[in-house]
């Protein structure tokens, strides 16, 4: 073809509308890279970390996900506040209370309580509950100021110093409820069924002791009492030692308080779950993928006697996976109040400039597919109101009621034992005065008489 003018002009147009396309991908490709300060980055790091994992992904076409990052980086962003104000404002349509950002002052405080050190403050631990997102207490931390002042499960936290906690948020409320010891704040609550009330409560050092154990004399049976408190990261190993220290106690049978449990890290609920139970299913895990195989208990088996497991409405989250697991697998009745119901798994994700992210990633359900989230778990046996409010002590009618339960279930394996040794022995008896001389029946009545006393 004969080369002209016009041919090169064409060409040349071509190659000019090539480059100019590729210089606009460019710009758009690298300017957000390239262009924004480290507030901004940290924005985009948390808006990646909740599109790659959170558990509903059609929650993003309803709120417009990608929409709400760009109106996330259009804000003036210059400082940290500003970043996750802006954070905070973009996770806030998801209507997810537990997908949050925890500033670094609140993730610190949230990694001392998991590790199972002391804390200041009133002792609240707080959810939020499903139908109005308004921020409610899970349970009172025994021996704080909260559980002094006579709060309980269910309450409803009105306000702190003045402030709401559903404007505020689950950290930032935990936030304001702790302060140095000896200082004061003011809340407003609603009991359950009671009018609204005004307490000022002194913020002290409160010990949160996970694990409480003791040996329960009865008049015909020794038992063992086991309470958690929350699951933290040291927590399976003292399970470990008290079940030891118990077993070494010649316990016929176990008490597991979890009432006021709230939960804390699955990992620990799952290896006190493996404690009770030997290649059992604890629990399911259903995450935007779909259902995943339940995850078993190990073989070994640290306490396989009688138990009677006690939970109110302050047990949620790990802890409703043991009692769960307990209740599916027929290894335990569950006695009480139905639990909170907090079915939402979260990932814990340490951001760049050492604040955190909380994303619920999955739900889990029972070993038998029951879903937890909202609903709770109904315990096989619920016991007479009002709940005692101090679990464990020596008027704790709950507790009573536990071990009347348990030693029942003893006395009653003791005779079913007896019976089926009964049978046992007169059959051998039958055989042996058919086919064997007389002499040989006296040592047989013996041994029953043996076994019957």
């Amino acid at each position: 073809m004969p080369f002209s003018v016009k041919t090169c002009i064409k060409s040349l147009r071509r190659s000019l509308s090539a480059l100019i396309s590729l210089g606009l991908c460019f710009v758009l490709v690298t300017q957000p890279v390239f262009g924004l300060n480290d507030g901004q980055l940290l924005v985009l790091e948390s808006w990646k970390l909740v599109n790659d994992g959170y558990v509903d992904v059609h929650k993003f076409e309803k709120v417009e996900w990608k929409r709400l990052r760009q109106r996330a980086l259009e804000k003036p962003i210059s400082t940290s506040d500003q970043a996750y104000s802006a954070i905070e404002a973009m996770l806030q349509p998801l209507g997810d209370p537990y997908t949050r950002l925890l500033r670094p002052e609140d993730y610190q405080a949230m990694k001392e309580s998991n590790l199972g050190s002391e804390i200041n403050g009133v002792g609240l631990q707080l959810g939020a509950r499903a139908e109005d997102g308004e921020i409610v207490v899970i349970a009172p931390l025994e021996g704080s100021p909260a559980a002094d002042a006579g709060v309980v499960s269910g309450t409803e936290l009105l306000s702190v110093n003045g402030e709401s906690p559903k404007a505020l948020g689950l950290e930032a409320t935990a936030a304001r409820l702790r302060g140095e010891s000896g200082s004061q704040v003011i809340v407003e609550i609603k009991p359950p069924n009671e009018d609204i009330k005004e307490l000022n409560l002194e913020r002290r050092s409160v010990d949160l002791r996970p694990v409480r154990t003791r040996r329960l004399r009865e008049k015909s049976h020794t038992l063992g009492y086991l309470r958690i408190t929350q699951f933290s990261e040291g927590v399976p190993e003292q399970v470990r030692e008290a079940l030891q220290e118990l077993s070494e106690k010649d316990i016929e049978g176990l008490v597991l308080d979890l009432r006021n449990n709230s939960g804390g890290l699955v990992s620990s609920g799952l290896a006190v779950a493996d404690a009770f139970l030997s290649n059992k299913p604890i629990v399911e895990t259903k995450n935007r993928e779909g259902i995943s195989d339940a995850i078993p208990a190990g073989e070994e088996i640290l306490y396989e006697g009688s138990m009677v497991t006690l939970v109110n409405g302050g047990t949620a989250s790990a802890s409703e996976i043991l009692a769960g697991a307990l209740q599916d697998n027929g290894r335990s009745q569950l006695i009480g109040s139905r639990t909170f119901g907090k079915g939402l798994i979260q990932s814990l994700t340490t951001l760049s400039d050492g604040s955190g992210l909380a994303v619920t990633v999955a739900s889990y359900l029972t070993p038998n597919g029951r879903s937890i989230q909202n609903l709770g778990i109904e315990p096989d046996r619920l016991l007479d109101m009002p709940e005692p409010l101090n679990p464990g002590d020596s008027e704790d009618r709950w507790l009573q009621d536990a071990e009347l339960l348990l030693e029942a279930s003893l006395d009653r394996k003791d005779l079913e034992e007896i019976s089926f040794q009964e049978e046992d022995n007169k059959d051998t008896t039958q055989t042996t005065s058919t086919e064997s001389s007389p002499e040989i029946i006296s040592p047989i009545k013996v041994s029953v008489q043996e076994s019957s006393q």
